[in-house]
């Protein structure tokens, strides 16, 4: 029976891992990104990290989110961006995630209608009767022509 998962994702297997799987405690988690476990409460309240939490409230961290605190560690220590500025940069690198994600689901819908369009056209030529001839507007001149048929010729049966 399929669980729901983080982000709303239905998972087919519930012991499937996947770097959305929350299965790491805040100690495990504090030292796999190399930051004290009071940091990542922090962060937690703050909301550059958001994880997971258990029916008792404790913490459950990603790997996603370990990769995260890693980021948020990097651009603190190493380009002195404070915590406000790296939410800011998490919040708009999340919403560049969401527009890639929705020009992509736009480029999908424009290929498919496309693709319709061209089959719809097809089937509009496929239509045309080929019976017909077309239609050539002839100049008007002031010459008169006068149209006499040919007289009939007598035939073997008359």
């Amino acid at each position: 029976m399929p669980g729901g998962g983080r982000n709303g994702r239905a998972t087919r297997n519930p012991y499937e891992l996947t770097d959305e799987s929350p299965v790491y405690v805040i100690s495990v988690a504090a030292q796999l990104s190399g930051l004290h476990p009071q940091t990542l409460r922090q962060y937690d309240r703050l909301g550059l990290v958001s994880p997971d939490r258990t029916a008792g409230r404790g913490r459950r961290y990603s790997a996603r989110d370990i990769e995260l605190l890693r980021q948020v560690q990097q651009l603190s220590q190493d380009e002195g961006i404070n915590l406000a500025g790296i939410k800011r940069i998490i919040e708009l690198e999340n919403q560049v995630s969401a527009l890639q994600s929705r020009v992509a689901e736009l480029q999908q819908a424009l290929e498919g209608a496309a693709t319709t369009l061209q089959q719809r056209e097809a089937a509009v030529h496929a239509s045309y009767r080929r019976d017909l001839v077309p239609y050539q507007d002839v100049q008007q001149t002031g010459a008169l022509v006068v149209w006499r048929p040919k007289p009939k010729r007598p035939g073997p049966s008359d």
